[in-house]
C-alpha cells in the first residue's frame, strides 16, 4: 500500500472526494491542510504548475487533478472493493465525460450565476438547469449514479449533493429542488445518508456561512 498523503483545505470539495476515494478502498492516508494564502513548500514542489490541491502523494510520487487521482486511486487498489469507475470502455468514457459536464460546465455555470449581473446571471441559470436535467435523465431508476454502490460518479457529484445546496442557501436561490429534480433529489438523499459519506464529509451547517462570508467579501470588494 505505501505511504499515502493528501494535501487539501478546508472542506474543500476537489479534496474532499479524493478522501471519500480512498476511505471507499480502504486506503489508510495522512492529510495534511494546506492555507490557501501560505501554501507549503510542499504543495509548490508537488504542483508546481498551478500550485493548487488537492495533490495525492503516494510513496513520494505526486499525481495532481481530482479526476486523475481518482482514476489513480481505483487502478492501483483495484482488488480492494468494487471498482469506482465501470469495466466497460463505454461505459468509463460516459463516466469521464459526465464528470467533466459537472467540472466544467455546472461549475462555470454557477460561477455566473454567483458572480454574475443581468444577462450573464440569466445564462448561468439556464446553463445550470440544462446540466442538471442531463443529470436527472442519466440517473434513471438507479440508486447511485454507479448503481447500486457509490462510485466515480457519486464521488464527483458530491460537489451537488452537498456544495451546491450550501450555495444554494448562501446567495437565496432554489434552483435544484425536489419539485424541478425529484430522481436527483432522492440521489442527493441516498449519498448524504450512506455512513462513510457522513462521516468523511464536512455539513451543510459548516458550508454555509462560509459561502455567505465569500460572497460578501466578493460584494464588498467589487462596490469598492
Amino acid at each position: 500500500m505505501g505511504d499515502v498523503k493528501v494535501h487539501g483545505i478546508f472542506a474543500g470539495p476537489f479534496n474532499k472526494r479524493v478522501e471519500l476515494a480512498l476511505k471507499l478502498k480502504g486506503v489508510k492516508y495522512e492529510y495534511i491542510e494546506e492555507d490557501r494564502s501560505n501554501k507549503s513548500d510542499e504543495l509548490v514542489k508537488y504542483n508546481s504548475i498551478y500550485k493548487q490541491v488537492p495533490v495525492l502523494v503516494h510513496n513520494g510520487k505526486p499525481i495532481c487533478e481530482s479526476l486523475i487521482i481518482l482514476e489513480y486511486i481505483d487502478d492501483t487498489w483495484e482488488s480492494n472493493t468494487i471498482p469506482l469507475l465501470p469495466k466497460h470502455p463505454y461505459q468509463r468514457s460516459m463516466a469521464r465525460f459526465l464528470a467533466k459536464l459537472i467540472d466544467e460546465k455546472l461549475m462555470g455555470a454557477m460561477y455566473k450565476v454567483c458572480y454574475g449581473k443581468g444577462e450573464e446571471k440569466e445564462k448561468g441559470c439556464d446553463e445550470t438547469f440544462e446540466v442538471l436535467r442531463y443529470l436527472e435523465n442519466e440517473l434513471q431508476n438507479k440508486k447511485f449514479f454507479g448503481g447500486d454502490n457509490i462510485g466515480f460518479i457519486d464521488i464527483v457529484a458530491s460537489y451537488i449533493a452537498l456544495w451546491f445546496g450550501a450555495i444554494q442557501e448562501a446567495i437565496g436561490m432554489e434552483l435544484l429542488t425536489k419539485q424541478k429534480f425529484p430522481k436527483l433529489s432522492k440521489w442527493i438523499d441516498e449519498f448524504l445518508s450512506s455512513r462513510i459519506v457522513k462521516e468523511n464529509l464536512p455539513t451543510r451547517e459548516v458550508l454555509v456561512p462560509l459561502y455567505k462570508a465569500q460572497f460578501e467579501a466578493a460584494t464588498q470588494k467589487a462596490s469598492s
